[in-house]
C-alpha cells in the first residue's frame, strides 16, 4: 500500500511538471477569408453548400440601408465561387425560382440540395438541387416535404439527409421537434420523405445540427435552438418572456433510431453553424447565446453583435470547452466544408446587418512537444534493438539456428515472445483507444486466451513437436498433399505481409501525434530497423528483442496509469465514479446482432475462440516458438506464460482506456481535435508523461510494432524456404539456403514497409477493428485445414481443397458484401471450411494419409 502512495505521488509531480513546462494555445482553429459575396449587403438565411469544387450561395434576406428604417427583403440571386484556391473568383449564376430564405442546405455528390425556407408571407416545403457544371447552373426538383420547413437544419450522413425540427409557419410558435429523412441511393422515382422518430426535448427551430463520430459509429447531434415558452423549460429564459434559448444537446444514432441527452453547451446556442471537424469533435463556429435577445429595438446600433466565442463539443468523452475566439460572429447561415475546412457564407453579424464577409475556419496543427531528451531515449532504445541483431547474427550459421534458435531459448523468453507477438504495438495504442472510445466488451476475447492455451498445450504443441516441423504447413502435406500445403502457407504469407503493413501503418498514424514525425516516417523507421536486425539475427534476435519489450511495455504502462489516475480529478475514486457514471466498463451486450457496432457477447467469445484457436494451431509465427524450447515440458511452460501474463496485461490495458477517458473528461482543453481516436494514448504519453519517460514509452510502441513486424519477417521467410525451397531442392546446402533465408526476409520485409506506406489512411477509427478484419480474413481457412487434418480421419485432399476454397469464398463474401461484425470472420471460415471439407471427403471417399513421424 506504502509502495502504490509512493507511485502515485511520484505520478502526480510529473503530471505536474509537465503541465507546467508546456504552453498551448487556446484556439482550436484558425481563421481566413474568401472573396466577399458580390452583395454588398450580405444575406441571412441563403441556401449554400459546395458541389463540383465550387461554393454555391443562393437566396437569403436583408435590409436596405438604413436597416432601421426598412422593412425585409428576400432576394433570388445565386452566387458561385470557383477556380483554382487563391484565385477563385465570384459570378452570378443564375435565380432561384421565387425570393426566400431561411431554409436549409446540404451538399451531396448531385448537386446542393436546398430544403424548404420562407418569404414575408409563408413556408415553404419545396426541395430542389442545384448543380455546378463548371460553367453553368442546373436546378431540379425533388419530393416535396410532407409539411412546411423553415429555420430548421439539415445535415447528411452517408447517403441520406437527414432534417431536424424548424418551423412549419411563420412564428415561432409553429416550431417543432419532427425529424425528416430522405435516401438519396434510390432511383429518382423512389425518392421520399419519411418521418422518424421526434425529438425527445421540446419543440424548436434555430437549433444546430451536426454529424461525428461517437466512439462506436456516426451519430447526429443537436444543439440548442429557440422556442416559444411551454409548461417546462430546457434551458436559461432569455429577457423576453415569450422566448426560450435552449442549451439541451441531444445525439441521434440513426442505426438505431435511439435518442439520447448529452451534456448541455456551456451557454444556449441559437442560429449559428456546427460543424464535425476531426473523429470526435463538434466545433460550434458561431451562435447567438440570447443574452440581449429581445433588445434589438431598444439597442439598434449600439447593439455589440453576436459573442464571437466559439465551442468544441467531444462526443466521446461528453464535454464542452471553449476553442477560441471567430473574427466575427455570422449566424442564421449554414456552414459548409470545403477542402477540409469550414466555410460560413454571409449571415447576420448584428440584428438587421448582414455581412457579405465569407469567414473560413479550419482545425489548428497540433504541437508538437517531444523534446530532445524523448529523442534521444528513442534513438538509444531502437539502436539498442539493432545491437541485439547485430549480436546474434553472429551465431546465426545454419538454417537450425536462423529458424529455431538451436532449441535453446529459455521457455520464459519464449512465453514473453509469443505474448509480444500476438498483443504488439496494436495492444498498446488500439485496446486502450478502444477502451476510451467504448467500453470493455472485446476484453472477453482476450479472456478466450487462456482457454485456447488449453487445446495448444494439449493438442498443437505436442503434435508439432512430434512431427518436428520448422514450418506450420509441413503436416498439411503428409495429411493431404503437397498442393495444401502451397496453399496453407501461400496463405500465411500473404497474411503476415499484410500484418506487417497494417501494424507499420495504423502504428504509424497512432505515433505521429507524438513525435513530429509523419506517419511515413514511422512506417520507414520501423520498417528499416526490423529489416536489420531481423535479417541479421534471425529468430533468436526476435525473441530476445521481444523480451525486452514486453518488460518496457508492462512497466510503462503501469506508470502510465499512474500518471492517469493522478491527473483525474479525487484520483482512484474519480476514475471510478467517472467510468461507471459513462458505462465505460460494461464487459458485456446482451443481443443476437452479429452487425450491430456495439458488438454481442456471443460474437466476442465465439470470435475470440477462432481466432486465437487459428494463431495457437496454425500461425507459423506461433508455432515457430514451440520448436525453439528445448523439450515439450518447457514448450508448455512458454504457452502458459504468454496465457498468464495476457489476463492482466489486459485488464491493464482496458484500465489504462478507461482512465484516458477520465483524464479527458477532467480536462477536455487537453484534447487534440486533429488526432484520430487511435492516437489517444500516444498524445497522453507525449504531452502528459514526465520527460525521458515519455521517449521511452514511444521507443517501446515503435519497438513492439518492430516485434509484430520482425516476427512476421522471420516466420514468412521460414514459410518460403521451408514449404517452397527445401521440398522442391532449390539449394544445394544449409549455408545457401541461410542465405535465401536472409535475402527473403530482407524481400519480405521491404514489401511488407511499401505497402504499410500505401495503406496509412487518417480516416481510420479504429485500427484494433482493422486488424481483427485481417486475422479474419486470411487465419479461418488456416484454423480450418488444421483441425480438419488433426481431428478428423475422414478428411481427404479433395475434401481439404474444397472446405479451403469455400472457407475463403464466405470470408470474402463477408467482408465485401456483409455487415457482419469482422471479429466473426475466422469462426465462419473455419466452420465452413470443416463442413465443407468433411462433407466432400465423405462424397469424394479416397486413402487418408498418415502423417504423424
Amino acid at each position: 500500500m506504502a509502495n502504490c502512495q509512493i507511485l502515485q505521488r511520484m505520478a502526480a509531480v510529473f503530471l505536474l511538471v509537465a503541465m507546467c513546462a508546456e504552453s498551448r494555445a487556446a484556439d482550436m482553429l484558425t481563421w481566413d477569408t474568401l472573396p466577399e459575396l458580390p452583395n454588398d449587403l450580405g444575406v441571412a438565411g441563403p441556401f449554400a453548400g459546395v458541389h463540383n469544387d465550387a461554393l454555391i450561395v443562393a437566396g437569403g434576406a436583408n435590409f436596405p440601408l438604413p436597416v432601421w428604417e426598412t422593412a425585409k427583403q428576400w432576394v433570388d440571386d445565386v452566387y458561385v465561387l470557383s477556380g483554382p484556391e487563391g484565385n477563385r473568383e465570384w459570378v452570378h449564376a443564375g435565380r432561384l425560382p421565387k425570393p426566400m430564405a431561411y431554409g436549409t442546405s446540404v451538399s451531396t455528390d448531385r448537386g446542393v440540395l436546398c430544403i424548404g425556407g420562407s418569404d414575408a408571407d409563408q413556408v415553404f416545403a419545396n426541395v430542389f438541387l442545384l448543380s455546378w457544371n463548371g460553367t453553368g447552373l442546373q436546378q431540379a426538383e425533388l419530393p416535396a416535404l410532407p409539411e412546411p420547413s423553415a429555420y430548421g437544419q439539415a445535415v447528411l450522413l452517408n447517403s441520406t439527409v437527414y432534417l431536424v425540427c424548424g418551423q412549419t409557419g411563420t412564428g415561432l410558435e409553429f416550431a417543432t421537434n419532427h425529424v425528416w429523412s430522405m435516401d438519396l441511393s434510390v432511383p429518382d422515382q423512389d425518392l421520399k420523405w419519411v418521418q422518424l422518430k421526434s425529438l425527445p426535448g421540446p419543440e424548436r427551430a434555430f437549433n444546430l445540427v451536426a454529424v461525428q463520430h461517437n466512439g462506436f459509429g456516426d451519430a447526429l447531434y443537436v444543439i440548442g435552438g429557440r422556442r416559444q415558452i411551454g409548461e417546462q423549460a430546457f434551458g436559461t429564459a432569455t429577457p423576453d418572456p415569450a422566448v426560450e434559448v435552449l442549451s439541451d444537446v441531444w445525439e441521434l444514432v440513426p442505426s438505431t433510431g435511439i435518442w439520447r441527452r448529452r451534456k448541455d453547451s456551456p451557454v444556449p446556442l441559437m442560429a449559428g453553424t456546427a460543424m464535425g471537424l476531426g473523429q470526435s469533435h463538434v466545433f460550434v463556429t458561431s451562435a447567438d447565446t440570447g443574452e440581449l435577445y429581445g433588445r434589438a429595438d431598444e439597442l439598434q446600433d449600439q447593439h455589440p453583435g453576436f459573442s464571437k466565442t466559439t465551442y468544441a463539443f467531444h462526443t466521446i468523452t461528453d464535454t464542452w470547452t471553449t476553442a477560441g475566439e471567430s473574427p466575427a460572429c455570422q449566424v442564421t447561415t449554414t456552414a459548409v466544408l470545403w477542402d477540409g475546412a469550414v466555410i460560413v457564407p454571409s449571415g447576420e453579424v448584428q440584428p438587421r446587418v448582414r455581412s457579405p464577409q465569407i469567414l473560413k475556419a479550419k482545425l489548428r496543427p497540433g504541437i508538437g512537444t517531444f523534446g530532445m531528451v524523448n529523442y534521444t531515449v528513442l534513438v538509444v532504445y531502437l539502436l539498442a534493438m539493432v545491437a541485439v541483431g547485430v549480436y546474434f547474427a553472429r551465431r546465426s550459421r545454419s538454417t537450425e539456428q536462423y529458424f529455431r534458435g538451436g532449441q535453446n531459448i529459455p521457455w520464459w523468453a519464449a512465453g514473453c515472445s509469443i505474448f509480444a507477438t500476438m498483443l504488439s504495438s496494436l495492444t498498446y495504442t488500439g485496446i486502450p483507444s478502444k477502451a476510451y472510445a467504448q467500453d470493455w466488451v472485446y476484453m472477453i476475447g482476450n479472456f478466450m486466451i487462456p482457454v485456447v492455451a488449453v487445446v495448444a498445450v494439449t493438442v498443437a504443441m505436442p503434435f508439432f513437436r512430434r512431427v518436428d516441423a520448422t514450418s506450420a504447413y509441413e503436416f498439411l502435406e503428409q495429411r493431404f498433399n503437397r498442393s495444401v500445403r502451397l496453399f496453407g502457407s501461400g496463405s500465411f504469407i500473404l497474411f503476415h505481409i499484410f500484418r506487417m503493413a497494417v501494424v507499420m501503418s495504423l502504428t504509424g498514424l497512432a505515433l505521429a501525434v507524438a513525435t513530429p514525425l509523419t506517419p511515413e516516417q514511422c512506417v520507414l523507421l520501423m520498417g528499416v530497423l526490423s529489416i536489420l536486425y531481423c535479417t541479421m539475427g534471425g529468430i533468436e534476435a526476435v525473441i530476445w528483442t521481444d523480451t525486452v519489450q514486453t518488460v518496457v511495455l508492462l512497466g510503462g504502462a503501469v506508470l502510465a496509469m499512474a500518471v492517469l489516475i493522478s491527473g483525474i480529478d479525487n484520483g482512484w475514486h474519480g476514475f471510478l465514479t467517472t467510468a461507471t457514471a459513462a458505462h465505460k466498463f460494461n464487459a458485456a451486450n446482451w443481443h443476437w446482432d452479429p452487425t450491430s457496432s456495439r458488438i454481442a457477447l456471443w460474437v466476442v467469445v465465439v470470435g475470440g475462440i477462432a481466432q486465437n484457436l487459428s494463431s495457437y494451431t496454425a500461425d507459423q509465427a506461433v508455432v515457430q516458438r514451440y520448436m525453439t524450447t528445448p523439450d515439450a515440458r518447457l514448450a508448455a511452460r512458454s504457452i502458459w506464460t504468454n496465457a498468464v501474463l495476457t489476463i492482466p496485461s489486459t485488464l491493464l490495458f482496458f484500465s489504462i482506456g478507461t482512465a484516458l477517458f477520465a483524464f479527458y473528461q477532467t480536462h477536455p482543453d487537453r484534447l487534440d481535435p486533429t488526432i484520430n481516436t487511435d492516437q489517444i494514448f500516444p498524445l497522453f504519453i507525449a504531452r502528459e508523461m514526465p520527460v525521458g519517460v515519455a521517449g521511452l514509452l514511444v521507443a517501446g510502441i515503435f519497438a513492439a510494432a518492430q516485434s509484430t513486424v520482425s516476427t512476421s519477417m522471420n516466420s514468412t521467410a521460414t514459410a518460403i524456404v521451408t514449404d517452397f525451397l527445401k521440398p522442391f531442392h532449390l539449394c544445394e546446402s544449409d549455408g545457401q539456403y541461410l542465405k535465401m533465408a536472409r535475402i527473403s526476409t530482407l524481400l519480405l520485409g521491404v514489401l511488407g514497409t511499401v505497402l504499410g506506406l500505401v495503406f496509412v489512411n487518417p480516416a481510420i477509427h479504429s485500427l484494433f477493428d482493422q486488424f481483427i478484419k485481417v486475422i479474419g480474413l486470411f487465419m479461418g481457412v488456416l484454423g480450418g485445414l488444421f483441425i480438419l487434418g488433426a481431428c478428423t480421419r475422414r478428411a481427404n485432399s479433395a475434401g481439404a481443397v474444397a472446405g479451403a476454397a469455400c472457407g475463403a469464398a464466405v470470408m470474402f463474401a463477408l467482408w465485401k458484401w456483409s455487415p457482419v461484425n469482422g471479429y466473426l470472420y475466422t469462426a465462419a471460415g473455419i466452420g465452413s471450411c470443416v463442413l465443407v471439407g468433411y462433407a466432400v471427403s465423405w462424397i469424394l471417399p479416397s486413402a487418408v494419409k498418415s502423417f504423424e513421424k
